[in-house]
């Protein structure tokens, strides 16, 4: 719970800092990130509990990455995440579950996820910003990724990429649970 309350403080003076330099106010970055005034001032006091969709639309109209809204000051040259080190972003009803592990640095960040998808539970993204790019690298079982209407499988072995600025989404398939392993590549930032 203590880690929970941390993590929200660290995302509300992230968000903070990252919409005062982007020199936008509460209300422009509430209609432009699609999220309403009240849950972004209630973030921003490190009050509620945003869910991925939210975070994803904030980091998207900031220019930034998720993991740039959650993360700390950088630890050092090393870093070394475990999966049980970091909340899921994502939960569904029949224990599928996103994993957000770390955020390379550098000019054009990249994210590194884990998901685990159960047969036939869905999670729907809505389209990122241009110039985003993921990758998807199917550990074990199978599952279905669905990019701007049209179906692909993806199986064990099996490794896929598209342009995120499509809509998507990725449902568990077949009888197994899917584990897989996606990159989120960032258009570079800023100069």
């Amino acid at each position: 719970m203590a880690e929970t309350a941390a993590t929200l403080r660290t995302v509300a003076h992230n968000v903070r800092t990252a919409r005062i330099r982007a020199g936008l106010s509460l209300e422009e970055l509430s209609r432009r990130a699609q999220v309403s005034k009240g849950a972004l001032v209630g973030l921003e006091k490190a009050q509620g509990n945003p869910n991925l969709a939210t975070l994803v639309r904030l980091a998207d109209t900031l220019g930034i990455s998720v993991s740039a809204l959650m993360q700390g000051p950088p630890e050092g040259r090393v870093r070394v995440v475990t999966s049980e080190a970091v909340a899921p972003l994502w939960a569904g009803d029949r224990g599928s579950e996103a994993r957000l592990m770390l955020t390379t640095s550098g000019p054009a960040p990249v994210e590194v996820w884990r998901w685990r998808l159960e047969p036939d539970e869905e999670y729907r993204s809505h389209p990122h910003q241009a110039g985003v790019v993921e990758t998807i690298s199917v550990t074990s079982g199978r599952m279905a990724l669905i990019v701007d209407g049209t179906e692909h499988v993806v199986e064990a072995g099996q490794t896929a990429t598209f342009d995120g600025d499509a809509p998507h989404s990725y449902r568990g398939s077949g009888t197994e649970t899917c584990s897989l392993i996606m990159t989120v590549h960032l258009p570079p930032g800023p100069a």
